[in-house]
């Protein structure tokens, strides 16, 4: 069965639209934020950050943040701030990796480097960080300061590794867990985490939040990787194989090289890296990872994290909001919001 089969056969819940609404009245509050804090003298500034901001993106992140902060309830409202904050590392990211991987395609439509180019996206992920911090400073929470500071951190440290390790074909899957760890999963650690920090959490439920959050960024990245090679084009706002195409190094790539023939690793190899690799060239490696079994594999691995993020929460006292949270993984696992 492909993961595509598998991401269409999943049920029609919504759990995301039960999040939406569970957290409506802050994300009206975290929305207006985000616009009024991407406005610029400077006109490209806004321009730019409101393309990417508006492009479709369910803002999973600071959603996250402000139902963390519900879950305990205490907070004095600076789980707004850091929601916000929460989205603009996170579209500062984009904007970067956008030009890091010369990508084409954000959210379905035109990368912002394909319509500003590549130096005003830099830049305008720069503003977009700093703004970040700003509102971090506004709450003068220097505990959550210090979160979010270090996942910033750590986040550009996995950027970097990965871009070490792009066409590496020797690339270990503990080289991956890390790069996907850093990249992705430590600002879902940061979101819950602050969001329970505002809330008025104890250690216990801090600790519980960031475990969660650090869980479920590691889901739903093994997801992403595994749909490039499965999904259509515009699954996920890009094309089937750009991974492939740009050298990374994700999970099925790597399972395959280490278990495929040497005429496999030869077709895989080939075409990775290669910008301008054919449909029917990724269509052949798509054929070694099926026969691998390689797609599966990942979102096996996919499932464990999210089983690891559903036992976090767990620890909490039981509500509607925790068995919001806990549904919230296996539907993100499987549409890969």
């Amino acid at each position: 069965m492909s993961v595509l089969t598998q991401i269409k056969e999943a049920p029609i819940a919504t759990p995301i639209d039960r999040l939406l609404a569970a957290t409506a009245d802050d994300m009206a509050k975290v929305n207006a934020l985000i616009l009024s804090r991407a406005d610029s003298h400077v006109d490209m500034v806004p321009e730019l950050a409101r393309y990417l901001i508006d492009s479709g993106g369910k803002r999973l992140r600071p959603m996250l943040t402000v139902a963390a902060a519900q879950l305990f309830g205490k907070g004095e409202g600076s789980a707004i701030n850091f929601a916000a904050a929460v989205e603009f590392m996170h579209n500062a990211t984009l904007l970067h990796d956008d030009v890091v991987d010369e990508s084409d395609m954000r959210r379905g439509k035109p990368a912002a480097r394909m319509v500003w180019g590549n130096k005003a996206s830099i830049l305008v992920g720069d503003f977009l960080l700093g703004q970040a911090f700003m509102m971090m400073v506004e709450t003068r929470d220097i505990d959550s300061l210090g979160v979010l500071s270090a996942a910033s951190a750590v986040m550009a440290e996995g950027e970097v590794f990965q871009l070490s390790k792009t066409g590496d074909l020797t690339t270990t899957p503990a080289d991956y867990a890390e790069v996907i760890r850093a990249k992705t999963a430590v600002l879902f650690e940061a979101a819950c985490e602050v969001g329970a920090i505002a809330g008025g959490a104890d250690a216990a439920g801090r600790k519980a939040l960031a475990s969660y959050g650090l869980e479920l960024g590691n889901a739903f990245q093994l997801v992403d990787d595994a749909l490039d090679y499965g999904g259509q084009a515009g699954t996920l706002g890009k094309n089937t194989g750009d991974d492939l195409r740009e050298g990374k190094m994700t999970l099925p790539i790597i399972l395959a090289l280490a278990e495929g023939s040497q005429a496999e690793r030869e077709t895989i190899a080939t075409a990775l890296g290669d910008a301008e690799a054919t449909a029917e060239q990724v269509a052949e490696v798509v054929a070694i990872l099926n026969r691998l079994e390689t797609l599966p594999r990942t979102l096996a691995q996919a499932h464990a994290h999210a089983r690891a993020a559903q036992q976090a929460l767990e620890v909490l006292p039981a509500s509607e909001l925790r068995t919001l949270l806990i549904d919230v993984v296996e539907f993100s696992v499987l549409r890969a919001y």
